[in-house]
């Protein structure tokens, strides 16, 4: 990785400007990503564990509509803030990370009734508090390397993009003379897909073994 790269120094300090910092972060490892398709980089274990992607990962979870939800440890997000403390919390997780002895937990199951009124349920997995925000940096990370892959009229899943603007695509192509839309979909996705090969694409760009690990 290139000598401008946000290295973890190490030390265990409170992040400061975390937000600039990981967005600086992502910012480069998209350019690098998109200047030289195919490159594997070297070093970004030492980014999921920086203190600052910690911090802003944590807050993406404390974000999310699951977040009073414990895993299988009981420990919730509001458990953390007020009982742990957040600072102390995530040192121990970068603690353990850096160690190599982190190893993810086994998730709660809870199944919801799909909408629709079909009858049918959906399988949701809770994972505890820790595993989610190791998911979330190691999000932080990977997704701007492999954004510099999709393509421009991709839109499911990736960050700044909705579904209104697939629409106002199939707007556009609507009005240049495209008469027929196409809606696939893929059952079961989550469900059914290839672990080894998706793997085998990490690896691709991922280089070190114990980032892929972490994965």
């Amino acid at each position: 990785m290139p000598k401008d790269a946000p290295l973890n120094s190490g030390a265990p300090e409170a992040p400061l400007g975390s937000h600039q910092r990981v967005s600086g972060m992502q910012a480069k490892l998209h350019r690098w990503a998109a200047a030289e398709h195919g490159r594997r980089f070297d070093d970004l274990f030492n980014l999921v564990c920086d203190p600052a992607t910690l911090l802003v990962a944590f807050e993406r979870v404390a974000g999310n509509k699951g977040a009073r939800a414990p895993g299988v440890d009981g420990i919730t997000v509001v458990n953390v803030e007020r009982e742990l403390g957040i600072p102390g919390y995530l040192e121990d997780l970068r603690s353990v990370l850096r160690t190599g002895a982190f190893r993810p937990s086994p998730v709660r199951e809870r199944k919801i009734p799909k909408p629709g009124g079909s009858g049918k349920v959906r399988k949701l997995g809770i994972p505890t508090v820790s595993d989610r925000v190791v998911q979330a940096a190691l999000k932080l990370v990977l997704e701007p390397i492999f954004e510099a892959d999709f393509e421009p009229v991709s839109y499911g899943f990736r960050p700044m993009r909705r579904a209104h603007d697939a629409i106002a695509e199939i707007h556009r192509y609507g009005t240049n003379g495209y008469r027929w839309v196409l809606d696939a979909d893929i059952e079961a996705c989550f469900d059914s897909i290839d672990h080894t090969a998706l793997m085998d694409r990490v690896r691709a760009s991922a280089a070190p073994r114990k980032f892929v690990e972490g994965c």
